[in-house]
């Protein structure tokens, strides 16, 4: 080998070892994982089949994360949509331009799984709420969802007619579209009269929630009573509800103004009475 071929030779294995350092990688480097982010509240996360904590009047399993809120505004207008014929109807706005019993709520995550609110309605009528989640329904484990929900409501700015009503919330959900209900409630002291017989209500609230589209729902609720008190025909509602991001917007149809448990028990007019309202929403999460 001629001295010009070593020279040559001699300054490839030095660049070779002067660059080692830049090609080698710790192994405890390489071994180390890169960094996770931080789970979610699931909580928080959006329930496709489960948008909002109510149907039209009747509370949903739904679950509060703790530490967040959420408001709900109520409006039933009090012009049956049966009165006069269409002229009439039209000429009043399909009942928009009736006066109307408005709802105020808001409900709060005290801790995970249990939340608390208050609903107020304009015609002073106050509802205190507490609701427990159970079970949560699972796909490998429990089949339902189950709460329990304690209210203790009163008229005139919780100063008159007293009453309080505990029930269990079974949920069910089924496939990628269907959400059922069933609550069977007990209602003490429902009756205004106070007389000694009758004057609790037993009930049972059935309702179902259908997802026609990614963010549009079919919403509809019954609440037969089942014994004691019962001055009128049982509540029904249906409706469709639209979802925008934390925003629940929902337009229904019902036989009466009742927006809390209490209401539920007196509030249905007639079979062939109906009223149109709606439902806003807005999660603060």
């Amino acid at each position: 080998m001629t001295i010009r071929s070593k020279a040559v030779w001699g300054m490839c294995l030095a660049l070779l070892v002067a660059a080692g350092p830049a090609f080698a990688q710790d192994p405890a480097a390489q071994a180390t994982p890169p960094a996770q982010p931080a789970t979610s509240n699931p909580d928080s996360r959006l329930d496709p089949l489960q948008p909002d904590f109510n149907l039209a009047a009747l509370p949903t399993t739904l679950r509060m994360p703790a530490g967040k809120s959420a408001f709900r505004v109520t409006h039933r207008f009090s012009r049956p949509l049966g009165r006069g014929d269409f002229s009439d109807l039209l000429s009043d706005f399909f009942g928009f331009d009736s006066g109307a019993q408005i709802g105020l709520e808001v409900r709060f995550g005290l801790m995970p799984g249990t939340q608390i609110g208050v609903h107020r309605t304009s015609d002073r009528t106050i509802q205190i709420f507490g609701q427990q989640n159970l079970l949560q329904q699972t796909a490998d484990g429990h089949p339902i969802g189950l709460d329990v929900m304690a209210t203790l409501e009163g008229t005139n700015n919780l100063r008159a007619q007293k009453s309080s009503a505990l029930g269990l919330l079974m949920s069910r959900k089924a496939g990628r579209r269907l959400a059922l209900y069933v609550e069977p409630m007990v209602v003490v002291n429902s009756n205004p009269a106070d007389v000694n017989e009758d004057n609790h209500t037993a009930m049972i609230g059935l309702g179902a929630r259908v997802r026609i589209r990614p963010a549009t729902y079919l919403v509809g609720e019954f609440t037969p009573r089942v014994a004691g008190y019962k001055p009128g025909v049982d509540q029904g509602s249906f409706g469709i509800e639209m979802r925008s991001g934390g925003h629940t917007f929902q337009i229904n149809i019902s036989n009466g103004s009742g927006t809390t448990l209490g209401q539920l028990t007196d509030s249905g007019v007639g079979g062939d009475s109906w009223f149109i309202g709606f439902n806003i929403s807005r999660k603060f999460f």
